[in-house]
């Protein structure tokens, strides 16, 4: 089964064509060849993207058995969040400002500071099997794993934190609210991708409708009308000066989804 997916529309930076995407009930419908995508927060889709696959409603529930927490992959955080508010459940606080699907926030390690999807992480369920937390390599938004992950078991801790919500709220206040794909650079180490664009004249920089945000340097945003290759610029753009002027390779925390011809 396919939808035809709007990538204008439903991608968080606003950008993409409608894109036929394989919708994934069972693990005998992948196609090797193709990306698996969530809710679109972090990616960015060119003219010609690979084959696009995406899991089904089947996977979006939370479970909690024997002192753990099981959630699958098509669950949005935001559903994470309130669930772990209404049933007293710590250490899932950051959901609720971490905007995806929890396969996505998995695979990329995705969190706020140095709270982080694997601190709580038990093991996840691939299409190649279980896999416990230490068969896996992972680090700051990275990740080594190379199949669909179908759920993943936390920790059931009580106890959630509202001071925590607040403190998370406070964090990204300094973020844009104008469309984006989050942060586009991952933090080189100690520093940060936002302060290098700023150091190199690229804070407020705007090729068309897309530009390195005026309220956040790492965040390149798009202001209604914004192209693939006008954000590409941009990017391209920052990774040059910033090498230039600091010897350090800025990498790409976006997902950009198009073949070379």
């Amino acid at each position: 089964m396919t939808k035809k997916i709007d990538f204008c529309k439903f991608s968080s930076i606003k950008i993409g064509g409608e894109i036929d995407v394989k919708i994934l009930e069972t693990c005998d419908d992948i196609n090797p060849k193709a990306f698996l995508i969530g809710s679109c927060n972090n990616i960015l889709i060119g003219p010609n993207p690979p084959p696009l696959m995406k899991l089904s409603k089947k996977f979006d529930y939370i479970k909690m058995q024997n002192n753990l927490l099981k959630i699958g992959s098509a669950t949005p955080s935001g559903k994470i969040a309130s669930f772990c508010k209404k049933n007293n459940i710590a250490n899932f606080e950051f959901f609720s400002h971490l905007p995806g699907t929890l396969g996505g926030l998995v695979f990329m390690n995705g969190g706020l500071k140095e709270y982080e999807i694997f601190n709580n992480l038990i093991s996840i369920l691939t299409c190649e099997g279980l896999k416990n937390k230490n068969e896996i390599d992972y680090g700051y938004r990275f990740t080594n794993i190379s199949s669909p992950i179908l759920e993943a078991t936390f920790k059931l801790e009580r106890g959630f934190d509202e001071g925590k919500v607040l403190m998370f709220k406070k964090m990204r206040s300094n973020q844009p609210s104008t469309a984006s794909a989050g942060s586009c650079f991952k933090n080189p180490k100690n520093d940060y991708a936002g302060r290098l664009i700023e150091e190199v004249g690229l804070k407020g920089q705007r090729i068309g409708d897309m530009e390195f945000s005026k309220k956040h340097a790492n965040f390149l945003v798009n202001h209604g009308n914004g192209t693939f290759n006008d954000a590409i610029y941009l990017i391209d753009e920052a990774k040059k000066r910033v090498f230039s002027k600091f010897n350090i390779e800025l990498e790409c925390e976006i997902k950009i989804l198009n073949i070379a011809n």
